[in-house]
């Protein structure tokens, strides 16, 4: 049997149970040599620069401390970050890319949970469900068999923003159901949209046009406050603002406003900042619903991400391509 290669967990410890169960993690075990007692997030500790010193393989998850030049020089053998979660903005630096170190990313993985909250939450929006439970609950009844105007998802006009992992996989779970999808993405051009499915707009004219407006766009210094007033005054009257990509995508001052005056609704699993402050009005207005960054990986859907990087570390062992590498130069572009 060939020598497995020498690997690190680095991670929050109290995470890795849930990315690497025991079955998981003893197919990790199988491909990488690695002592899952051992889990890092101080690079400096002597157990971790014992053991960084002969690693190849770095297991990443939420928690991973930030991997400068310093942490590097300490993990001279390092060829391979295989990553337990999506972005890997936060932890990587240019020296990485610099050092050759291949870069994977269970990002294909965790899109899945958010696009399929996205789409459960355009369908109940459609039925306005969140408003009528608050009615129901205040009225303690309903008019049995009354048709309420204005609702349903028979034709009802989504626009997606940002053609991301998440934005496309949310458009392939739009597709089965009876909504008419645009997207608007200026990395794109009308070819790939088509492909997509989906007719591609201007982003102007996708708010105009949009009953639901759901957020896929990465987090870089140009999609700042992407939607701010202006771009908040060209939805309908009605109309819903859905964000599970990053808080700051949203003037959420310019957001509060347009919700307190009734005139658009929002849906958001992201703020700026996160969590709001106690005081801040999204809690009470009633055209708020604010979840707490849940729509990515939670409970049973975080092993999910675990499996991936066993498969990642079955390739590398066999000296096979990653399947899910980083590639840094479209890596300022992705969430």
């Amino acid at each position: 049997m060939p020598e497995r290669p020498h690997a690190v967990l680095a991670m929050a410890a109290e995470n890795v149970p849930y990315v690497f169960p025991p079955d998981l993690l003893a197919l990790l075990r199988a491909h990488l040599d690695l002592d899952p007692a051992l889990v890092v997030q101080d690079l400096t500790e002597p157990r971790a620069r014992a053991a960084l010193a002969r690693a190849e393989v770095l297991v990443t998850g939420w928690g991973c401390p930030r991997l400068d030049a310093a942490a590097l020089d300490g993990a001279p053998k390092l060829r391979a970050v295989l990553h337990a979660a999506g972005s890997v903005k936060g932890f990587t630096t240019a020296e990485v890319w610099r050092r050759g170190i291949l870069v994977s990313s269970a990002a294909d993985a965790n899109a899945l949970p958010v696009a399929e909250y996205a789409l459960a939450m355009i369908l109940l929006t459609g039925k306005d469900v969140f408003a009528l439970r608050e009615e129901l609950r205040a009225r303690r009844g309903f008019p049995y068999g009354t048709i309420l105007p204005g609702l349903g998802n028979h034709g009802r006009r989504v626009g997606v923003v940002g053609a991301s992992r998440v934005g496309r996989r949310l458009i392939e779970l739009l597709r089965p159901h009876d909504l008419a999808v645009t997207l608007a993405d200026p990395t794109l051009d009308a070819g790939e949209a088509g492909r997509l499915g989906v007719p591609l707009l201007p982003l102007d004219d996708l708010l105009r046009t949009s009953d639901i407006v759901t957020l896929h766009a990465p987090e870089t210094p140009a999609t700042r406050h992407l939607i701010g007033a202006r771009e908040l005054t060209l939805m309908p009257t009605g109309a819903v603002l859905l964000n599970t990509a990053r808080g700051s995508l949203v003037d959420q001052d310019a957001l509060v406003a347009e919700v307190r005056t009734g005139r658009l609704r929002a849906v958001l699993d992201v703020t700026d900042p996160e969590p709001p402050p106690a005081g801040s009005p999204l809690f009470d207005l009633p055209g708020a619903f604010v979840t707490p960054h849940l729509a990515g990986s939670q409970g049973n859907e975080v092993a999910r991400l675990g499996r991936v990087v066993v498969e990642e570390a079955a390739r590398w062992a066999a000296g096979a391509a990653l399947r899910h590498a980083v590639d840094p130069e479209t890596l300022e572009r992705m969430a």
